[in-house]
């Protein structure tokens, strides 16, 4: 009896031995930026609470789409974003995490070219919905014209509406896109902008520290739901950028960043 209480012992202690050293060479090696990233993923993928928030989101759209009183005799026009807006990126996502990275921008590059990103909640019925009332859809991206091509093959192979050179309007010199609105606004009526980060709305989020942020969304709290209408994205964003001042930092930088803004 004492020898099988000896080895069952033995046994369990080598278990247990095995599950510590695992545990240990992930404590020592932790990326609250990677991790916590698939994790997120997750969420975008499998939740059914996400669904429901872009459908939420697409159909307040449709609802201040169907009540909009135009103001001028401009045609009318919705700008959206694309990325976590109508172009859905996770398994990008996916792809670096498992690998132990963040975004790259030769990766990205590869990824986009593919054309083959699915699309969020609700963006399509949406989108050709809005285009079947006359509305002309304008999709602002930070996209580089490297991805153009691929870009459009991923709109046209779900036909979208206005998936032509002369409706994706992508960042050439800088990154704000408040120029390429104003060139829209000169020719359009816009009624309605959707994105996932905040500066796809205003210039009052472009490289704004996080106060600011915090004190220009309050200023338009009006607006959101109205006409600015915001698709959740807890992968990526300004809201992450803004932690790191915008700074390129390395991966390890990243995190130790992360890591000094929480809240325990």
């Amino acid at each position: 009896m004492k020898k099988i209480v000896f080895l069952s012992m033995l046994f369990f202690t080598a278990c247990s031995t095995k599950q510590v050293v695992t545990t240990t060479t992930y404590i020592q090696n932790p990326s609250l930026l990677v991790n916590g990233k698939l994790f997120a993923t997750v969420f975008q993928q499998k939740s059914a609470e996400y669904r429901a928030l872009c459908f939420q989101a697409y159909n307040i759209a449709r609802y201040r789409l169907d009540n909009y009183k135009p103001a001028t005799n401009k045609p009318l026009a919705i700008i959206t974003d694309l990325d976590e807006t109508v172009l859905d990126n996770s398994s990008y996502a996916v792809q670096q995490g498992l690998k132990g990275k963040d975004y790259e921008p030769a990766s990205w590059n590869e990824w986009t070219a593919k054309g083959m990103a699915d699309t969020m909640p609700g963006s399509v019925s949406f989108l050709k919905y809005a285009a079947s009332k006359g509305v002309s859809i304008f999709y602002i991206t930070n996209r580089e014209e490297k991805d153009k091509a691929g870009t459009l093959k991923n709109l046209k192979l779900f036909r979208m509406p206005n998936a032509d050179s002369n409706h994706i309007m992508l960042r050439q010199n800088i990154s704000s896109k408040e120029a390429r609105r104003q060139k829209v606004n000169v020719t359009h009526e816009i009624v309605l902008m959707l994105g996932d980060n905040l500066s796809d709305f205003s210039i009052l989020f472009d490289k704004k520290t996080a106060d600011e942020r915090m004190r220009n969304t309050n200023f338009s709290a009006s607006d959101f739901g109205n006409r600015f209408i915001v698709l959740p994205n807890p992968v990526y964003g300004d809201w992450e950028s803004v932690i790191y001042n915008y700074n390129k930092y390395t991966l390890v930088q990243k995190d130790s960043a992360m890591r000094s803004v929480l809240k325990p």
